[in-house]
Formats: structure tokens, sequence, C-alpha cells
């Protein structure tokens, strides 16, 4: 497997240049581009289309700093997953309780619920801005330290984001015009 850092001859680190990586990304692109290798040989060829999706698959995940912080914890060993009750805000949780029950009224056809609903969107969107700022310091931190202490607390961050984003997830859903099938919210 490929290893994205080296691949594009970057240190391992949460903070990255975008400016940088596109830069990067662009001119590895030419150079392994797979048209440049029609007239080589099979392997070369196969090589050149195997490099060139790994590259794709490595600008997509260091480009996002989600994702990145995702790939670093899992070369460095962490397991990444479900999120877990303990990585929930213990605020949260009465939080959750009401917005399912608001939830099941706007499925229900109880409009009433709609300002609930759209509170409840601001209040998560908010948690999930303060979640990305202490990410940010998190980020910073560790690349100052590279602290396996600071990728369990990134880690723990990281599952309470999603959390949190699974839950506007939901209210957009259903406050959106055409709701899709909802999704039940776990209460943890």
């Amino acid at each position: 497997m490929i290893e994205y850092y080296e691949l594009f001859g970057l240190p391992r680190s949460l903070n990255l240049s975008l400016e940088d990586l596109q830069d990067r990304f662009y001119k590895l692109s030419r150079e392994l581009h797979p048209d440049r290798f029609m007239r080589q040989p099979e392997a070369d060829r196969q090589r050149a289309l195997d490099m060139s999706s790994a590259l794709n698959d490595g600008y997509r995940t260091l480009k996002d700093p989600v994702k990145r912080a995702q790939y670093l914890l899992s070369l460095e060993g962490f397991e990444i997953g479900e999120q877990r009750s303990k990585d929930v805000p213990p605020e949260l949780l009465e939080e959750v309780f009401e917005l399912n029950m608001a939830l099941e009224e706007m499925r229900a056809g109880d409009a009433s619920a709609r300002p609930q609903l759209e509170q409840a969107e601001k209040n998560f969107t908010a948690m999930l801005g303060e979640t990305d700022r202490q990410l940010q310091a998190l980020f910073e931190q560790y690349d100052d330290s590279h602290s396996r202490d600071l990728l369990g607390e990134i880690r723990n961050v990281l599952n309470r984001r999603k959390y949190i984003q699974n839950l506007v997830s939901e209210v957009e859903r259903t406050l959106s015009p055409n709701p899709q099938s909802p999704i039940p919210v776990p209460i943890p």
C-alpha cells in the first residue's frame, strides 16, 4: 500500500499547506499520468494507473483535515470507528433525547416541531464549529510534539465530531422539503 505522505514528499503532520499540496498533486499528476506510459510495457502502464489512482486518493484524503487526521491515526495504529458514548458530551445526551422526540413529531406531520428542530440545528452546528476549533488546536499541538497521547485525544474529538455531524445531517434531512427515509439518531 502506498503511503500518501511519502507519495507527496510530505512529513506526517496534521497541518498542511493546501496550496503546496495542490502544487505537488499537479506536478505528480503530470509525471504519473497513464497517457505518458501508453507505449511502455504493460507492467509500466499498470504501475502508472496504480500510482495515478493512489495519487488521486491521497490528494482527496490529505486535503480534507478530518480525513487527513483519520488517515494519520490509522497509520499510527489507532482504530477509527463508531462513536463511543464516552466521546459524547454529557450535555448533549438530553438534547439528543429531545431531538428524537421532535424528529418523530415532525415526521408524523406535526409542523409545530419545526422551530425546535431549527434551533437544534443551530446548536449542533455551533457544537460542530467548536469541535473543529478543538481539532485545529490539537493538530498544532501534535505537529509540535508528535505525542501519541495527543493522537488519542484527537481520535476522541473526531468521534465526537462524527456523532454531532450525524445529528446535524439528520435534522437537515428532516427539515428539507423532501426528506429521505429517516435514520434513527442513537442515544448513547
